[in-house]
């Protein structure tokens, strides 16, 4: 550890101010109209997840604008669609249920921060309800909100994510069958990714 590491509060508000009150007072214990909106807007978001033994994870979840459906002012039901099923973020809930959300709509700079926690249901109706051409999810998250708030636009801008100019070219950068064949013994790049290529069209629901 360094010698500048920072170990203790007092160490930590010594370096930082007390947060202003309005960044206090947003904090909801309950989603509101605008958080209502933002949800049926935004395509993505980042689940974040405490396994409960020192671990964490974070995991990006995607689907059409409002994928995650509003069943009251303090419940969220999120589909799990086909992964790689390692299950991380499921596992991590069965063991502690506490999860964290951030939702992002394309283009708007600001984000939608969300605190609750999670349950991990079958139910038929639930997952009929969030059934995609007919193929239904494989559970369905139902997550109690305990805290939700916009969050300011400050990383967004710094990072210029929605900026066209900053897209990079895709080739700057391996294609995953590439980067695994790389990292992993006896991988095939090109079947690795014509696999990919695959399982993109046919195996997203």
């Amino acid at each position: 550890m360094s010698e500048h590491s920072i170990t203790t509060f007092d160490e930590l508000y010594s370096v930082y101010k007390q947060p202003a009150e309005r960044a206090v007072q947003k904090e909801l214990p309950r989603l509101d109209k605008h958080c209502r909106h933002f949800i049926a807007l935004s395509p993505f978001l980042v689940l974040s997840t405490d396994g409960g033994d020192g671990t964490a994870d974070a995991s990006p979840r995607g689907d059409a604008p409002g994928f995650v459906t509003v069943l009251d002012d303090n419940t969220l039901a999120l589909p799990d669609r086909p992964g790689n099923n390692r299950l991380d973020s499921l596992i991590n809930i069965l063991r502690n249920p506490a999860v964290g959300m951030i939702f992002l709509v394309p283009g708007i700079n600001e984000t939608l921060r969300i605190n609750g926690t999670a349950t991990i249901s079958t139910d038929p109706e639930l997952m009929k309800a969030h059934a995609v051409d007919g193929k239904l999810p494989r559970s369905v998250l139902l997550i109690k909100v305990t805290s939700a708030y916009m969050h300011c636009a400050k990383a967004l801008i710094r990072s210029k994510l929605w900026d066209p100019e900053t897209q990079v070219e895709r080739n700057v950068f391996p294609t995953l069958g590439q980067v695994l064949a790389d990292q992993i013994a006896g991988m095939d790049a090109e079947q690795s990714d014509a696999y990919l290529e695959v399982a993109y069209k046919e195996n997203l629901y």
